[in-house]
Parts: C-alpha cells; sequence; structure tokens
C-alpha cells in the first residue's frame, strides 16, 4: 500500500521517543511498498535531528546512527512537487510551503497520507485524503 510520509511520521520511526504502536504499524507497511516522499525530507529530517540534539533529547552521538538509518528506509522520493500546486494548497489550507508540499504529493499520487502534524491532518481531510497513524480518526 503506497502512501504519503511526511518528516513527522518519519521522525516518530527514528526518534526513540517518539515511536507508538501505531507509527510502527506503518512503518512495517514498508516492508510491502516504499513511502513516498517530496525530496525536502531528508532537509527537514536532519533539522528535526539538530534540534533534538539542541534540546538534549539525544546526544551528538545520535546523529550518524539516525541518518544512516533514515537511508536505509524504503522511501521513494518525487522531487520538489509542482509549484502551482504546493503554493496553492499552502494558501488555501494555510499551510507552510513544506507541509503542502506533503499533501500535494498525497493528492497527486491519488494515495494516503501518513503524518503527526494536526494542521496538515485537517488540510488532508478538507482535501479528502485518506489518513494513516494516529490522527486517521477524526
Amino acid at each position: 500500500m503506497a502512501f504519503v510520509a511526511d518528516a513527522s511520521m518519519v521522525a516518530a520511526w527514528l526518534m526513540p521517543d517518539e515511536q507508538t504502536p501505531e507509527t510502527d504499524a506503518l512503518l512495517d507497511l514498508l516492508r510491502e511498498s516504499p513511502a513516498l516522499a517530496p525530496d525536502l525530507l531528508r532537509h527537514e529530517i536532519r533539522s528535526l535531528f539538530l534540534a533534538a540534539v539542541k534540546r538534549q533529547r539525544v546526544r551528538e552521538s545520535f546523529l550518524p546512527w539516525a541518518m544512516q538509518r533514515f537511508n536505509l528506509l524504503p522511501l521513494r522520493h518525487l522531487g520538489p512537487g509542482e509549484d502551482h500546486a504546493v503554493l496553492t494548497l499552502a494558501r488555501v489550507h494555510q499551510l507552510s510551503a513544506y507541509d503542502a508540499a506533503y499533501l500535494a504529493l498525497a493528492i497527486g499520487e491519488a494515495v494516503a497520507l501518513a503524518t503527526l502534524d494536526r494542521k496538515l491532518a485537517a488540510a488532508a481531510r478538507r482535501e479528502n485524503i485518506p489518513l494513516l497513524g494516529p490522527l486517521a480518526a477524526p
């Protein structure tokens, strides 16, 4: 089952204190087929890891291990997203361009979105995009 995974979901797969049974179940789905993501995912994950070190949630020694694990995830990066779609979704739903890129990809590929971001999940619901994970129920 193909789906788009945003940075919040991928972080939950990689950060030791963010894993839940729901996020682990989605990680298990990657055995069947890779998750889809815009190219910006790598940069968002790097930023999340650096913020976690700064906030002392993890040690700096976590970074190489976490990036190696990220690189092993079966993710299919599908470019930056179409400008018009991303900008329109960002304006309509008051999302960052980053979050709108995940939503645009889910719409364009006609697949579900896995996110832990409540604002992005609400926008996906308004766009009739199915959600996966803890925010799947309204």
